[in-house]
Order: C-alpha cells, then sequence, then structure tokens
C-alpha cells in the first residue's frame, strides 16, 4: 500500500451513557484518569497486535491486582468504552476493532484487522491514520466487495453500506448492530 501509517491512533473520550447514574467506583484508585490510561492501553495494544489484552495483561502492564484490573475493565464495559464477553473478562468490541471474525476484515499497517460493521472498516485506517483495503461480504448475498482508503479517502466504488439499527440505538445490542 502507499502511503505512510503514522502509529498513532485516535481516542474518544470517555463518556457516561445517557441515563445512567454513577454510584460506585471500581476502586478507590480506579479514578478515572486510570481508567482512561487503561483504555488508551486497550486501544494502543489492539493497534499495535490486532487483538485486545487480556486482563491480566493489563494488570501486568499497570502492574496492579487482578482485582483491580476486572474493576476497571467491569467499569469502562459498564460505560461503554469497550465491551465484554458477556459474563466474561475478555474483550470483544473496543470500537472500531472486533476481537472477533466477522464480515468486515481490513488490512492495514501490515496487520489483519476485524471490524464489527462497516462504519467500523472504515473507522480503523481513521483511527491508525492510514492506507488500508477493507474486504466485506454483503450481508444476505455473501457477495464480496473490496474498498481501497487512500489518504483517509474511499476510492471509487459501487457499494452502499445500510446501517439497519438507528445510531442512538447501537449500544441496545453492540453484537446485533
Amino acid at each position: 500500500m502507499r502511503g505512510e501509517c503514522r502509529q498513532a491512533i485516535h481516542i474518544i473520550a470517555l463518556q457516561q451513557p445517557r441515563n445512567t447514574v454513577t454510584t460506585t467506583t471500581p476502586s478507590a484508585s480506579a479514578d478515572d484518569n486510570l481508567l482512561w490510561d487503561v483504555r488508551t492501553f486497550v486501544f494502543k495494544h489492539f493497534a499495535a497486535t490486532a487483538r485486545p489484552p487480556s486482563v491480566n495483561e493489563s494488570a501486568a502492564h499497570f502492574d496492579f491486582g487482578a482485582d483491580e484490573a476486572t474493576a476497571i475493565y467491569q467499569e469502562l464495559n459498564r460505560r461503554h468504552a469497550f465491551f465484554l464477553e458477556p459474563g466474561t473478562l475478555s474483550i470483544r468490541i473496543a470500537n472500531p476493532f472486533s476481537a472477533v471474525p466477522t464480515f468486515f476484515r481490513v488490512q492495514a499497517q501490515g496487520r489483519s484487522y476485524w471490524a464489527n460493521c462497516a462504519w467500523d472498516a472504515l473507522g480503523i485506517p481513521a483511527a491508525l491514520h492510514c492506507d488500508a483495503i477493507v474486504e466485506a461480504t454483503y450481508a444476505g448475498s455473501e457477495q464480496p466487495v473490496t474498498l481501497t482508503i487512500r489518504d483517509g479517502q474511499v476510492e471509487t466504488v459501487d457499494a452502499v453500506a445500510h446501517f439497519l439499527v438507528p445510531f442512538d440505538r447501537w449500544y441496545d445490542d453492540m453484537v446485533f448492530t
């Protein structure tokens, strides 16, 4: 691919989900700055390795115990900073990255990433600030489509992305969305 990829990743600020009230914190030391640091580490790890770090990898990186790492992962999940597999501490989604294979594979920086949807497939090269090839499959027909992103633009292609769920309902069921 042409173009040089910068090793930066764009991180979106943590936000409380609408209509929620925080009544507890994961621990006294897990303030917003620490949550931000862990979230940033998760995204940088995903960008560098094409997979999310385990809770133990995050704990080791920050030199804190498994209980604190568990509480932080659960809080970041509650805040929709990333999404855990139900009943586990395994990160499934850290938008735009997916930890599981999907219909949206993104080739960028010499790695193969999975995106959660068409939107996220475009979000990976945007977050990584690099060129990419997106290999996707149309739902229903299973017809393949390839998109080339160069210099921040999708090269001309005859394709349509349809978003079945309105944006304000995406967090109702992230896997389905």
